[in-house]
């Protein structure tokens, strides 16, 4: 970066945010398995504490609270497993004969059953409750995200803050490792890389022909076939190019990422424009 290059070449890696699988709607499978496994055990308990000391109708419904819970945040596995598991245990524990899954009076089988199917239904309700107030959740985080971006980048005067503002928008509103490229002469001039993660030769070369071809590149799509990142190309109504790479977990790729994406883009656009402009120029030799 001495003053005898004609180019710069600025790179940095910064650390991702806050992994958002380490909520407990985003909880490991297992985990999820585990606690539906522990809450209908507990459920069981009580309900054949409470079977032993008074006769109560209905009893039946303590084993839908674990269904809502495991539903609500670990998902709609966990929760279809809590609903088979409380009616296995209220079929063994509670129905005649005792300690068996066989059963003497039908009426019980009509209980059993109606205790499944209402397992079932309030799983799903409480699944699509779960997921919905997930996804208000990350919408109010990611519009918090672009607005503080949108605010900040008004600011940026040079194309490094620029491009580390872009970068670290992206990473903000997908919660994955992301880079930001500018691209002068076929070459890497800026770049900066949000996360733990390291830009391979292979994964370069993808961007760059992502730039060429002015198309995007998906990950493990030819041409990026052994690339971590989807690359979208960014050409600017002066000429700058620039590319945005995303790295997501294959199993949680958004389904349309680019909605997002290419809001960022407009904004990284209007900002480099403004950098290039002979008014942005101005104002900066004045400052």
């Amino acid at each position: 970066m001495g003053g005898a290059s004609s180019k710069s070449h600025l790179e940095i890696t910064r650390m991702p945010p806050a992994d958002p699988r380490s909520s407990p709607a985003n909880s490991p499978v297992v985990v999820g398995y585990l606690a539906a496994l522990v809450m209908t055990a507990a459920a069981t308990v009580l309900a054949v504490s409470v079977d032993l000391g008074v006769t109560i109708p209905n009893l039946s419904l303590i084993f839908v609270v674990p269904v809502v819970i495991a539903g609500a945040s670990f998902g709609l596995g966990p929760s279809l497993c809590s609903a088979i598991l409380g009616a296995l245990a209220y079929n063994f524990f509670l129905t005649e004969p005792r300690y068996s899954l066989a059963v003497s009076d039908p009426a019980n089988v009509w209980a059993i059953a109606l205790l499944f199917v209402v397992g079932l239904v309030v799983s799903s309700v409480a699944f699509t409750s779960g997921r919905r107030a997930t996804d208000a959740a990350s919408l109010r985080r990611q519009t918090t995200v672009l607005q503080g971006f949108s605010r900040d980048i008004v600011a940026a005067d040079k194309p490094e803050a620029i491009v580390s503002l872009t970068s670290e928008a992206l990473a903000g509103v997908f919660e994955v490792p992301a880079v930001v490229m500018l691209v002068t002469d076929d070459a890497v001039s800026v770049k900066q890389i949000v996360g733990a993660v390291e830009l391979q030769d292979t994964e370069l070369g993808a961007a760059l022909q992502s730039l060429a071809a002015q198309t995007a590149a998906r990950a493990g799509v030819y041409p990026a076939v052994t690339s971590r990142f989807d690359f979208w190309p960014v050409v600017t109504a002066r000429g700058q190019s620039a590319v945005i790479g995303l790295a997501f977990d294959p199993a949680e790729r958004p389904s349309k990422p680019e909605m997002l994406v290419d809001i960022v883009r407009v904004v990284l656009e209007l900002a480099l424009d403004r950098q290039l402009s002979p008014a942005g120029g101005n104002a900066r030799s004045a400052g």
